[in-house]
């Protein structure tokens, strides 16, 4: 008799427990709607464009760096704006670039199969959304996965200390604007999360499916736009080395436009483009193997930023 593949949770109950830790990823959310409450009607479309713009300043910072950079090096920069790209994207309160990156390196080694550590498919749209991140059981970080990272010791620093920089950030917007800014720091910082969280979990459940891929990942345009390009999730599990993620020209891609710009003025180049016939999907799939071993989990480029 043939072995069952089916994957299978490797979850027990203590494992899907939430941490204390995560008091204030609740506290943020009622900080969020007590205030907007408290506020009343206090120059409430100036704080919503406030919220947007911090939340679009820091979703590039999850897309173009914890992502694109850190976690898949689809294109190359400097030391400095290395650590430039680390202190936005920590800014978004999702802890550190090494324990990120780690996790998501381990994601696409094991998407949507047993052992991944979010997957809808497997153990449900709360813990693929957001319960994996209040577990105990992820708070560490496999550091065999981000070898390359930890070359880095401010990075290291940086991942010790990661509630600096939105505590900061938050702190700046209360210094300049009172409690009012701080209110839609707080509503920015949550709209993040979520935004952000949906990647992992609605990105495997509604859209289109352009390529045969081992997981679930489906592109999805409303997703694209939320998270600045990387709804066309899809087409990213399918070739995870392009920088761009939005294969076609009518596919939005909003973090890829940024960091084309960002090459025009020099601040990165080698940006990573997808060629023809990955488009038209040629590409055979790869063996999966260890993170840092294979391009096939789309790391291009693991020397030490020049």
């Amino acid at each position: 008799m043939a072995a069952d593949t089916t994957p299978q949770s490797v979850l027990s109950k203590e494992d899907r427990r939430i941490s204390w830790r995560s008091f204030p990823f609740f506290l943020v959310h009622a900080l969020a709607v007590g205030m907007v409450i408290w506020q009343g009607n206090n120059h409430v479309l100036a704080g919503i464009a406030l919220a947007i713009g911090l939340y679009y300043l820091r979703m590039f910072g999850v897309t173009g760096g914890y992502h694109r950079y850190f976690s898949h090096k689809t294109y190359k920069t400097s030391r400095w704006f290395q650590f430039v790209l680390a202190l936005l994207a920590t800014s978004s309160a999702q802890k550190g670039v090494i324990w990120w990156a780690a996790h998501h390196r381990h994601h696409h080694r094991k998407s949507d199969q047993t052992g991944d550590v979010h997957s809808q498919k497997i153990d449900g749209l709360w813990w693929s959304h957001v319960g994996w991140i209040l577990s105990e059981k992820f708070e560490d970080t496999d550091e065999h996965q981000v070898k390359d990272l930890l070359k880095f010791p401010e990075l290291v620093w940086l991942q010790k200390w990661f509630l600096v920089p939105p505590f900061v950030l938050g702190f700046g917007m209360w210094l300049v604007g009172g409690w009012w800014a701080l209110t839609w720091f707080f509503v920015s910082t949550t709209l993040l999360w979520h935004g952000t969280f949906t990647i992992n979990s609605l990105t495997h459940m509604i859209g289109n499916r352009r390529y045969e891929t081992t997981d679930n990942s489906r592109n999805h345009w409303l997703l694209a736009l939320i998270t600045m390009g990387e709804g066309w999730h899809n087409n990213h599990h399918f070739y995870m080395k392009s920088t761009r993620q939005g294969f076609f020209w009518w596919e939005i891609d909003m973090t890829y436009y940024v960091i084309r710009a960002l090459q025009a003025v020099g601040l990165v180049w080698d940006v990573q483009e997808v060629p023809d016939h990955v488009k038209q999907g040629s590409l055979k799939p790869l063996p999966v193997k260890p993170v840092i071993e294979t391009p096939s989990i789309g790391v291009a480029h693991l020397d030490p930023a020049e």
